[in-house]
């Protein structure tokens, strides 16, 4: 790994240590399960510290941007992970179908709700919106794995897509996981109808009418119905 590599990932740690807050990090900890270690920056600052950083210093180069994200990744601290998303965000037009399988891998690691939601929709709905011969080859599978936030990921990748969903893959999947015990599947079905139904509420009514949804799911599906 190269020393400008490293040097990059290392200013934007000193830029995050200078503006630690311990028991906001407490909190963020406590908030998420204690899941993961926190620095205890906020969003809002967290996301401008970043802001100007990427202004100052640029994204990485193509060629180091894998490099860069996993080894953001691997820090302990969760805001690193959500820098790591802000760059990939920042960074996604140049990303191409080829570097799916990495990306995809986040999926699994240090998985929770926080990381997921940014990567499924923004990132992989992203991707696949340009690479639409990917999606049987990854969101397909994910619908059918046993980890949750693969099925998760399966689900919510369309949330924005709006005209541009694909009503029958969005229905079958959400058939395919309608009797999930686990609630982080449960609320994303809901999320993702009552999504959609802001785009073909019609659609939406008739297939929660017609088909068993567990109560969370329904009731997060018709909120605004």
């Amino acid at each position: 790994m190269s020393d400008s590599l490293n040097s990059y990932v290392q200013e934007l740690v000193n830029i995050y240590l200078k503006h630690t807050d311990v028991e906001f990090a407490k909190w963020s900890k406590n908030y998420l399960r204690n899941q993961f270690d926190f620095l205890g920056i906020r969003t809002p600052i967290r996301r401008k510290l970043t802001k100007q950083f990427i202004k100052e210093n640029g994204l990485p180069q193509k060629k180091e941007l894998k490099d860069v994200i996993f080894m953001l990744w691997d820090l302990p601290e969760r805001e690193y992970q959500k820098a790591a998303l802000d760059i990939l965000e920042k960074a996604k037009k140049e990303l191409t179908k080829d570097d799916l399988p990495w990306l995809s891998s986040l999926i699994v690691k240090k998985s929770w709700w926080d990381t997921i939601d940014v990567l499924s929709p923004h990132i992989m709905g992203y991707m696949f919106s340009n690479n639409d011969e990917l999606i049987h080859s990854f969101a397909d599978k994910w619908i059918e794995d046993e980890n949750i936030w693969l099925q998760r990921s399966a689900l919510l990748y369309q949330l924005n897509y709006k005209d541009e969903t694909d009503e029958e893959r969005l229905f079958r999947y959400i058939l395919r996981r309608a009797n999930s015990d686990e609630f982080f599947v449960q609320k994303a079905i809901g999320w993702i109808l009552r999504e959609y139904a802001k785009t073909r509420p019609e659609s939406v009514k008739t297939f929660v009418a017609n088909h068993y949804l567990k109560p969370l799911s329904k009731r997060e599906a018709l909120k605004h119905l």
